[in-house]
């Protein structure tokens, strides 16, 4: 029996909120929403990954680590779902 990890976008808004720089508007955001127009920065993306990676028990590969994944909160679920649950080759 195979389990898996169900992610959804309110994960992936927990996880938002103690990145400093969009803490005061998770609550607002669409899963949609650009999070760079929002005001996410270089380095909150990196404290972001860092919190995903943490809180999923996951890597980033380096071929995901780009704006594009970070880039909404659709994004960024689709992205952890894909290293959550790889799809056999």
């Amino acid at each position: 029996m195979v389990l898996r990890m169900m992610i959804s976008s309110q994960d992936i808004r927990e996880t938002l909120g103690g990145i400093e720089s969009l803490s005061g508007q998770v609550d607002r955001l669409s899963d949609d929403d650009d999070l760079f127009d929002k005001g996410l920065c270089s380095f909150g993306s990196v404290q972001l990954m860092l919190a995903l990676e943490e809180r999923f028990n996951i890597e980033f590969p380096d071929h995901l680590l780009n704006r594009t994944s970070f880039a909404t909160i659709r994004a960024i679920r689709s992205t952890v779902t894909t290293i959550v649950e790889p799809v056999d080759a």
